[in-house]
């Protein structure tokens, strides 16, 4: 099945093969749907994979086929990329790595990155019941948009890099899951794919090469080496197809 929708302020096209949809995306809602009716409240699902994977893609997709197929409970998504750290900010600060003190935007996406406080506290709210706003990330404004969207409904389900990540802050996310999902790629994969989507936001290739080796595919890497396990793990394959792992 053909998707296109748009991501960040950019248009993504995507292939579903029916086989997913059928052995793996309808019973994943239909196992959210029954959890959330056992549990009689609103459930909160997270959605875990490193940049590149199409996990945002695939959220929105999953939210498309649960409005569509019968018998599904809605399904509302969420992103945490409206919690980057806004632009003049990165710009501002700096950090370390590898022994080095190098300015914050040029390692953008990476967790340090992330105002993790502030995700804490929107997520407690939304774990809790809450209707409330909730960030969305721009790419063509390189900055989130407050209150972009509004929470509600009884299937939230949270896609980011770092959700099941193994670190201190972030391990503590997954308390507030009711489920989880994982999904791991091939590294080499990866590469090819966030050189291709940066080129696609009008930076020059061989620039789109320096940034991805030296900050999206670290961080791809590190969500690779460091995430946690979910109640499902699927490996996204080049074809755009996943499998159960």
């Amino acid at each position: 099945m053909r998707y296109s929708i748009e991501i960040n302020g950019l248009m993504v096209d995507a292939v579903y093969r029916e086989k997913d949809i059928q052995e793996i995306f309808l019973p994943l809602l239909n196992r959210l749907t029954r959890l959330q009716q056992e549990k009689g409240r609103r459930i909160l699902a997270m959605l875990a994979a490193p940049p590149g994977a199409g996990k945002s893609t695939l959220a929105s997709f999953l939210k498309k086929l649960s409005i569509t197929t019968p018998g599904l409970t809605p399904v509302t998504v969420i992103g945490m990329d409206g919690f980057h750290r806004r632009q003049e900010y990165l710009l501002s600060h700096t950090t370390i790595r590898d022994g080095k003190k190098i300015p914050m935007v040029a390692i953008k996406g990476a967790p340090v990155t992330f105002d993790l406080e502030l995700l804490q506290e929107r997520l407690a709210r939304v774990a809790a019941g809450e209707d409330c706003g909730w960030p969305e990330y721009n790419r063509l404004l390189h900055n989130p948009v407050e209150d972009s969207l509004q929470v509600t409904g009884n299937i939230i389900l949270l896609e980011g890099n770092y959700l099941l990540l193994d670190e201190d802050g972030w391990r503590e996310l997954k308390a507030y899951a009711d489920y989880t999902i994982k999904i791991t790629a091939d590294a080499e994969m990866l590469r090819e794919r966030l050189i291709a989507r940066k080129a696609a936001s009008g930076t020059a290739y061989d620039q789109a090469v320096r940034f991805v080796e030296s900050s999206d595919l670290y961080n791809a890497r590190l969500c690779l080496s460091r995430s946690m396990d979910g109640d499902m793990t699927l490996r996204a394959l080049a074809d755009g197809s996943y499998e159960m792992v």
